[in-house]
């Protein structure tokens, strides 16, 4: 049994198991779509609370909802999520890069996500998916973009099923395993780590391109 889930990675009340022990089943489903597609969301949780949520409700304490419910209904709200990110991004549009930076808001971060979407296209929606913050933004850039809507909704159904559902069902099967109980909060900053990769990687190409590309003196 799972007896404490600590996580260092930010501030106490942001702990995946606080907010599910406070919150339950709808402070997750509440996080799940301000991360998905709200500008305030970019700083919650996401990858740690699904996989914390598949691990408390193999668990059995706080979560008492069957595993393939709470996988549809995150999966639903953060495909919910996405879509209010696009409309939000259809109706700001260009305004949206003009905004100056806030105390929660950076231009940096959205700057960030169209990088991504212009690499990787409208797969950029699955993929952003697994990436803290980019996941954000990317929907409201695809909107500002003028990505063709049933496009947009396609990849977005595809990628709310597959990080909803996938990181949910992983935290449940290895909530399970002895070594992943007792070593949870490295488990959790893995997780991050390997979110933020796909950006490390794209910045060290980019970095790589521009200097290939600059004229030798």
């Amino acid at each position: 049994m799972v007896t404490h889930i600590p996580l260092a990675l930010g501030p106490g009340f942001l702990a995946p198991e606080g907010l599910i022990s406070t919150f339950g089943l709808l402070g997750i489903l509440a996080v799940v779509f301000a991360e998905s597609g709200l500008l305030i969301g970019f700083f919650l949780p996401g990858d740690s609370l699904l996989f914390t949520t598949g691990l408390l409700t193999a668990d059995g304490r706080f979560l008492h909802t069957p595993l393939w419910l709470v996988c549809l209904l995150i999966s639903l709200a953060a495909i919910a999520g996405d879509q209010v990110g696009y409309l939000f991004g259809q109706r700001v549009g260009p305004r949206l890069f003009r905004r100056p930076d806030a105390r929660l808001f950076k231009q940096s971060h959205l700057t960030k996500a169209r990088t991504f979407f212009d690499t990787y296209g409208a797969r950029s929606i699955v993929l952003a998916r697994f990436v803290p913050a980019v996941r954000t933004f990317t929907p409201i850039v695809a909107g500002a973009s003028g990505m063709h809507y049933r496009a947009f909704l396609m990849y977005n159904v595809g990628g709310g099923i597959l990080w909803g559902s996938g990181v949910t069902v992983l935290g449940s099967l290895l909530g399970r395993v002895a070594f992943v109980r007792d070593h949870i909060e490295l488990i959790l900053i893995a997780i991050v780590a390997v979110s933020v990769l796909p950006i490390v990687i794209e910045l060290l190409r980019a970095r790589r391109r521009t200097a290939q590309t600059r004229p030798h003196s």
